[in-house]
């Protein structure tokens, strides 16, 4: 039995411990594990401790009274910060392109996926932890529908990776092959050179100008960048697309066809910006459809005695929205440009520094108007160099889908995917490596009547200069070009007085960097 003072009466007379009851209006009974002097959770205190939960997980735990989940997630938490801080000090931009792998880009979707639902579920233990049972009503809907705000808010980041990552993915798939094109080199064993053991690697890079209201491709701009794989120095050789009569290597399908050059029976004819649709137009005499990638590579290879190892023809008409797709290019203008149509009626690019949208930067690299083809291929270079300049990693991020879009719809290309991530890794030493550029253009080389020696000469000139210091490649002498064996070189050409260029031109003979030439800083 019980007196008033609460305490029991047990057998033998002895009594125990008077009972504590709760004081009146507590809300914390006997036994709870919550602090013993802890205020009661209100609507807000209960959603501020559920917020912090989400940039420092187990602190709503703590609240609660739950010490040691809430110590447990806080250690887990305070690990993985840890791990992800050594992660980023250990790493530099060369190292990141390790993710430009499948298998890798499939781990980080994974992995943000797991982290989306490994977030989420924190939150919500996190809510039920701090007791919301115990708000009233109201309280309790305000609590639950922003902590679902909140749920939505915490997952988006990592939501937004995977979607970054699958899309990348997926223009990857679409834009580079996934069977190797029969004279590109298989894929190598994991652990050796992605390249095969070369010095360079030489791309072709085609401006292409197919519309829906004409048939056929017209390369108008011929590009190959030569790249050190080492050093990651490069020069980009710029070709005419009226470059007459060129020829073809005995490897070739079209040398048979064309043993004295492309159409030399024509005497304005045979234009190298020709080639491509010709081959595709004759496939029984290349073998197969669609060659015709391989009967220009071909030629320009043989032109300058390189072997081209990729191509990449890029929509000319499309480029237009990869530029927009970066904000626009910021390039220096000389003289003024007219664009729009056959009268540059459109508008006209004044002289000076300029950011260009990707329409205007389209038709400044192919205004005809009160120019000639020459100036348009020194323009074009420009308009390369500035967006492989500009396209910044942080650019890319953040249009990254844009960017990702506009690839789809405007690149083709014989690169295998298996060489994606070797290309990336290429491209930051291409970034930050010295870019200079030569153009077979008139007074010293004449399109109508090329010296296919003196081109060779120059082009491997070029390369020599481009792997040298600096200093030593300025003080070089300019005039002086290195010996081409007979048996590797074309047969030259009959000496005979140069045709008419059909076009001017103002450029100055020899490599130039973009910078010097483009006002590139």
């Amino acid at each position: 039995m019980s007196n008033r003072e609460g305490s029991e009466t047990v057998p033998g007379g002895r009594k125990r411990r008077p009972i504590r009851r709760p004081r009146p209006g507590s809300s914390t009974p006997r036994g709870s594990s919550a602090p013993r002097f802890a205020k009661p959770l209100t609507t807000a205190s209960v959603l501020g401790w559920t917020a912090l939960s989400a940039i420092a997980p187990g602190a709503a735990h703590l609240r609660a009274g739950r010490r040691r989940v809430g110590l447990a997630m806080l250690g887990a938490y305070a690990l993985l910060l840890l791990a992800a801080l050594a992660f980023g000090l250990t790493r530099n931009l060369q190292n990141l392109t390790a993710f430009a792998g499948d298998g890798m880009m499939v781990t980080v979707v994974v992995v943000a996926s797991i982290c989306a639902l490994a977030w989420f579920a924190v939150m919500v233990a996190s809510y039920i932890a701090l007791g919301p049972n115990r708000l009233n009503q109201q309280g309790q809907v305000v609590t639950g529908i922003v902590v679902g705000v909140l749920c939505v808010s915490v997952m988006s980041p990592f939501a937004l990776t995977a979607n970054y990552v699958l899309t990348a993915r997926e223009a990857i798939q679409q834009i580079f092959p996934s069977q190797s094109d029969p004279d590109v080199p298989p894929p190598v064993k994991e652990g050796e050179d992605p390249w095969g053991g070369k010095d360079r690697v030489n791309f072709l890079l085609i401006g292409g100008d197919a519309a829906g209201n004409r048939t056929g491709v017209r390369t108008d701009s011929m590009n190959v960048a030569s790249v050190d794989l080492k050093t990651g120095n490069t020069v980009l050789f710029s070709l005419p697309r009226n470059l007459q009569h060129v020829r073809f290597p005995p490897s070739s399908p079209l040398h048979k066809q064309f043993p004295n050059g492309y159409m030399a029976e024509l005497p304005n004819g045979g234009l190298l910006n020709e080639v491509w649709q010709y081959a595709n137009d004759n496939p029984q005499l290349m073998g197969g459809k669609n060659k015709g990638a391989r009967a220009l590579m071909d030629a320009i290879g043989y032109t300058l005695n390189l072997k081209i190892d990729y191509y990449m023809l890029m929509n000319m008409y499309g480029f237009a929205d990869l530029v927009d797709a970066i904000g626009g290019l910021k390039i220096r203008v000389e003289q003024d440009v007219k664009w729009g149509g056959h009268y540059g009626t459109a508008g006209t690019i004044k002289a000076g520094y300029h950011r260009l949208s990707g329409e205007q930067a389209l038709w400044y690299g192919r205004s005809r108007v009160n120019s000639d083809d020459f100036s348009r291929m020194a323009r074009q270079r420009c308009v390369i160099g500035a967006f492989a300049q500009q396209a910044t990693p942080a650019k890319i991020l953040a249009n990254f889908t844009k960017i990702a879009g506009a690839a789809k719809r405007l690149a083709q290309t014989n690169i295998p995917q298996h060489l994606v991530q070797p290309l990336v890794e290429l491209a930051v030493k291409v970034k930050d490596a010295r870019i200079t550029s030569l153009q077979f253009v008139p007074p010293n080389f004449y399109t109508g009547s090329p010296d296919w020696v003196k081109i060779r000469q120059a082009t491997k000139k070029a390369i020599n200069d481009s792997v040298r210091p600096p200093r030593q490649a300025q003080t070089a002498n300019v005039g002086a070009s290195p010996s081409v064996t007979s048996s590797a070189s074309p047969t030259r050409a009959q000496a005979a007085t140069p045709t008419q260029t059909p076009t001017r031109n103002t450029q100055k003979s020899g490599a130039k960097s973009l910078s010097e030439l483009c006002g590139l800083s």
